[in-house]
């Protein structure tokens, strides 16, 4: 009884995982990277300048080179910068 129910546990974790990553893979999907919106620690990620790596590190509201996910379309909307806007703003 003990082996069935481990089995049984065990291929529906697998299962899980599988949905769960497809899951995952579609929110990416449906979203893009906005930069200049990004409230102090509330970043998604490392910046464009390269002074952290992580997630919830920014020290300032919307500095050009901080970034997160937001519905995809939506970034201009927020007054947001693409990668290349970012970038560009950065350089000056």
């Amino acid at each position: 009884m003990k082996s069935s129910y481990l089995v049984s546990s065990a291929v529906a974790a697998a299962l899980a995982m599988g949905l769960v990553s497809q899951v995952v893979a579609q929110d990416k999907a449906a979203k893009e990277k906005c930069f200049g919106i990004a409230k102090a620690g509330e970043n998604d990620c490392a910046n464009l300048s390269g002074s952290h790596s992580c997630a919830g590190q920014s020290k300032s509201d919307n500095a050009a080179d901080e970034w997160k996910f937001v519905a995809k379309g939506s970034c201009k909307s927020m007054s947001g910068m693409s990668v290349d806007e970012a970038k560009a703003k950065l350089k000056k």
